[in-house]
């Protein structure tokens, strides 16, 4: 199970308190890699990686849906 914050809103730590709450899930993960056969520092490119491309998406769909606002927008002042 995953910790929720605190409580909600901005507050000091809460990014720490998102750290501790991953940390238990995280260290199973590398764990499991390592009995596998991964390496360390395959585990830490592929995390970047994924950070990554997390961020891009993320990017990505922000950018989609200002353009889609801004289209319906435009349907809106033809009407």
């Amino acid at each position: 199970m995953i910790n929720p914050p605190k409580r909600q809103g901005v507050y000091p730590d809460r990014d720490v308190d998102c750290q501790e709450a991953m940390e238990p899930m995280f260290q199973t993960m590398v764990e499991e890699m390592f009995v596998v056969g991964w390496s360390p520092v395959e585990i830490n490119i592929a995390l970047r990686r994924l950070i990554n491309a997390n961020r891009s998406a993320r990017i990505e769909t922000a950018k989609l849906e200002a353009d889609l606002a801004i289209v319906r927008a435009m349907e809106r002042a033809k009407r």
